[in-house]
């Protein structure tokens, strides 16, 4: 569980006791939502594009991330920025047991000067010494003319029995077309080239992220899934963006395992998208936080603008205006490993 020795020193007593009672009912949400971590039998897989991640988050905001984060054993986060404090100490936070690995910024227009990290329970997940961003051959470029916008980042990982390499993305956006063509190329590219790394390799491939999916009878959802990746009916049907309407964040997989090796069943495991808004910084919470934008931000304004600003805008900078997409993994084989030696 997160560190809760530094909100003692929130000198406001209200805004210490909110802290408290907000981590309470978050805590009660998570623990009715999100499956109980376990020792060796699942992994907690997640994937979050926290908005615009710098040091530009209250230490409220920070303690309710840490929160969410400590539920799971490994989340790709997106969006992180340049600068690297709110990231450290969002795993000061999480404790002892926590690391992290992040990439360079992404330079240019498009890139927005974004890095993209893994963050992970050391006691669950280990890291295999294998990491990099894809940089694509001049033969393999995005539509013929483009490196990706912001390069995926793939590290090598191993949970329990379950080896795999896991690639995060956060595909270009451009226009608010549901059908971009940049957008479609990007995702075509990434799971292509991917394809026939995993091809070539004795491996298992996840790719996860942000890929800016619309709904999935789009273009960009077909090309991820006609390079062979398989996305779980469990995580198809949850929306995760804060309106609930689009599908923007994905989890895939193209696996190499023994046939006696199911590390997702349909039914039996879970996944879902975790709305943090039905306990922090809810759509009741405007009366609560205007003090701390209103003068600055929305002097002179109407209600209905300050309302639209909160709901929108500051609380999305707060916590994201994605929720946190997640999957239980199965990664104990033992029994199978077990029987398998009595065959041979």
């Amino acid at each position: 569980m997160p560190s809760y020795p530094s909100i003692k020193g929130i000198e406001d007593p209200l805004e210490k006791k909110r802290v408290v009672d907000r981590l309470l009912l978050l805590r009660s949400q998570l623990d009715r939502q999100i499956p109980g971590k376990t020792a060796t039998d699942t992994l907690l897989l997640a994937t979050w594009n926290i908005r615009s991640f710098g040091d530009n988050r209250r230490d409220e905001s920070l303690h309710y991330i840490a929160e969410i984060i400590s539920r799971f054993d490994l989340v790709a986060v997106q969006e992180v920025a340049n600068n690297l404090a709110g990231l450290k100490k969002l795993v000061s936070l999480l404790g002892p047991n926590w690391d992290y690995i992040v990439t360079d910024s992404t330079e240019g227009v498009a890139g927005g000067g974004e890095r993209m990290a893994f963050i992970y329970d050391r006691c669950k997940v280990f890291f295999r010494k294998m990491a990099g961003k894809i940089v694509l051959p001049d033969s393999k470029l995005v539509d013929k003319k483009w490196q990706f916008a912001r390069t995926p980042f793939c590290i090598a990982l191993q949970a329990g029995w379950f080896r795999f390499i896991l690639t995060t993305v956060h595909v270009y956006y451009g226009s608010s077309a549901a059908e971009n063509e940049r957008r479609v190329q990007e995702i075509d590219t990434i799971a292509a080239f991917l394809k026939a790394r995993a091809k070539k390799e004795d491996e298992s491939y996840i790719l996860l992220g942000d890929f800016n999916i619309f709904k999935h009878s789009d273009a960009t959802m077909k090309a991820l899934e006609k390079n062979g990746f398989y996305i779980p009916n469990a995580i198809r049907e949850h929306p995760s963006d804060l309106g609930k309407t689009k599908y923007y964040d994905q989890i895939a997989f193209k696996l190499k395992l023994d046939q006696d090796m199911t590390v997702f069943s349909e039914g039996q495991q879970r996944a879902g998208a975790f709305d943090f808004t039905e306990s922090v910084y809810t759509a009741d919470d405007l009366s609560v936080y205007r003090e701390y934008f209103l003068d600055k931000y929305l002097t002179g304004k109407t209600e209905k603008q300050i309302e639209n600003y909160y709901m929108s805008n500051w609380r999305t900078f707060e916590m994201s205006d994605h929720l946190p997409l997640w999957i239980e993994l199965k990664v104990d084989f033992s029994n199978q490993y077990l029987a398998r030696i009595l065959k041979e």
